[in-house]
């Protein structure tokens, strides 16, 4: 092999090594996060408690194919786009801010 091309490919190799990296340590479970995420908005029923991007949290009551319906307080509902939902609890679960222990 020439030289001068054994020295391009040594010079090119970490950078080919850094994109590699990148990918497995960032983009790859990021991606994996967001399938996740997808997937978990499109299971939400009625009765499933949320906490929203503002960090309202609230109760689903209605469930469209783009929108919820969120009751914050008692007969208080706002509808929501499902983008602006960042977690989904199940309706068994007790809520962490009711332990007295806290």
């Amino acid at each position: 092999m020439d030289p001068a091309l054994q020295q391009q490919i040594m010079g090119i190799a970490p950078i080919i090594l850094m994109v590699v990296l990148f990918y497995f340590m960032l983009i790859r479970p990021q991606q994996k996060r967001q399938k996740e995420h997808l997937a978990t908005l499109a299971n939400i029923k009625r009765g499933d408690s949320v906490v929203l991007s503002s960090g309202v949290i609230g109760k689903v009551v209605r469930v469209e194919e783009k929108e919820v319906g969120v009751e914050i307080a008692q007969g208080v509902t706002v509808k929501v786009r499902k983008g602006m939902i960042t977690e989904v609890t199940a309706k068994g679960e007790p809520a962490p801010a009711n332990d007295p222990k806290n």
